[in-house]
């Protein structure tokens, strides 16, 4: 399964209990945004629909932002429907002449497709509150021929490695690394205490391809980083090879990993959290995923938050990106361009808005202005304020390629890379042929 499935399935499972949906500050006073009634808001009338992915808990903590949006236009019906497969839903309903008003898109590629077809409608009287309250780089994704047609609501942070508190303590650690020297170190340390450090899901090929692109935009950039995702730079370029060089630090040292080479090659995303956060003798002391992580660890096991494990975010390279974050998110985009779409909008732009589903759990959300304090616990709190406030966010690099290689080949070929960790100048050429081809049939 695809990242983002597991994303959504294992945030599913994370929701926790269920709070009386209140209003956080921040929103905009105006007769668009999300502040106070106005008579300009008790004039904007009628029905309007929209679509997203969520369900379950998700899908009522996104009717609960629905419901305050309700509490300031009256006037306003909003319809909410969700679907499996949004693309595929909007695509049948693009073509029948009849999409909803407003959707909400899990990937800034599925957000160009549309703009593309003329399918979506710019969002440009957003974009102060978007510029306000949103990063350059969020604004930057929203963006298309310079003109905003989205709006990230909810975001992924998958720069964080998750660990098990006692393993860290019984090896003496008592601060968690915050460079990667420091965490190879620490592997080292962890090892002689006789619990191995990593933990990898690696029959689940993208739970490799997220380390290396967390590696990747440490050794390389930003800037490099963006060249690589749209093939601009080949795959044998020195940056990648860098790369695969400080991973086969981990990849090679397989007694430190659970089950070694071969059993971690067996182990899917939910055993490798397991491995690390089983409650008797834990297989590994740490895994490299996800703010989902906690999912599982709720679903599986009986670790406690911060009690039995912890976060810390995915550390710097030689003092190079200690907070970025490389992630994804779910873009709000409109179909249909009338005074109720706009009004919503404008009020998801707001804090306000996602401060009532942040409130809830399971849920990041990339607006710098939410108050951190309205997240129901620490872990969430730590990993959310690192997605809104990174220096530099970039969308998960697999998940830009063109599918027949980010979804497929490249995961093969970092398996290859995992079993023969030697072999750096073969998987660059391998990555850059499986490349190349994808992007001529693309």
């Amino acid at each position: 399964m695809r990242k983002r499935g597991w994303a959504v399935l294992t945030a599913l499972a994370h929701a926790l209990s269920v709070l009386a949906a209140g209003c956080g500050g921040g929103g905009d006073n105006n007769s668009e945004g999300g502040g106070g009634t106005t008579n300009a808001a008790e004039n904007v009338k009628g029905t309007i629909s929209t679509l997203a992915v969520w369900t379950g808990p998700e899908g009522a903590a996104f009717q609960a932002v629905l419901n305050g949006f309700k509490a300031k236009y009256p006037n306003v019906t909003v319809k909410y429907k969700s679907a499996k497969d949004p693309g595929q839903v909007l695509a049948t309903a693009v073509q029948g002449g009849n999409p909803p008003d407003v959707a909400a898109l899990n990937s800034p590629g599925l957000m160009k497709d549309f703009q593309k077809k003329g399918a979506l409608k710019p969002i440009d009287f957003a974009k102060s509150a978007v510029s306000s309250n949103f990063s350059p780089d969020w604004v930057r994704f929203g963006t298309i021929d310079n003109k905003l047609y989205g709006l990230f609501f909810k975001g992924a942070n998958k720069s964080t490695v998750w660990y098990n508190v006692h393993a860290f303590e019984d090896a003496g650690i008592s601060d968690p690394p915050k460079s990667w020297d420091e965490l190879l170190k620490d592997g080292k340390t962890l090892s002689a205490s006789g619990t191995p450090a990593y933990s990898f899901g690696a029959a689940d090929g993208w739970t490799l391809t997220d380390i290396f692109e967390n590696l990747y935009i440490r050794i390389a950039g930003p800037d490099k980083y963006d060249q690589l995702a749209d093939h601009k730079i080949p795959w044998t370029d020195p940056s990648v090879k860098q790369t695969l060089t400080e991973l086969a630090k981990v990849f090679g040292d397989t007694k430190n990993i659970a089950g070694g080479t071969a059993g971690a090659l067996q182990d899917n995303f939910p055993a490798s959290v397991t491995n690390v956060f089983q409650t008797q003798s834990p297989k590994a002391a740490m895994v490299f995923e996800g703010d989902f992580v906690p999912g599982v660890v709720a679903g599986q096991t009986k670790a406690k938050a911060q009690t039995d494990y912890n976060v810390f975010n995915f550390p710097a390279v030689k003092g190079k990106g200690g907070d970025y974050v490389v992630g994804g998110g779910d873009v709000i985009t409109m179909f249909k361009d009338n005074p109720a779409s706009r009004a919503l909008v404008q009020y998801l732009a707001t804090p306000e808005a996602a401060e009532i589903w942040a409130k809830k759990g399971g849920y990041s959300s990339p607006n710098k202005n939410v108050d951190a304090s309205v997240y129901p616990d620490d872990i969430t709190r730590t990993t959310a304020t690192a997605l809104a406030q990174a220096s530099t966010f970039r969308f998960d690099l697999s998940d830009l390629q063109p599918s027949e290689f980010g979804g497929d080949a490249m995961f093969t070929d970092l398996q290859n890379f995992f079993k023969n960790p030697s072999d750096v100048d073969g998987t660059a050429k391998k990555l850059e042929s499986d490349a190349t081809a994808a992007y001529k049939t693309s």
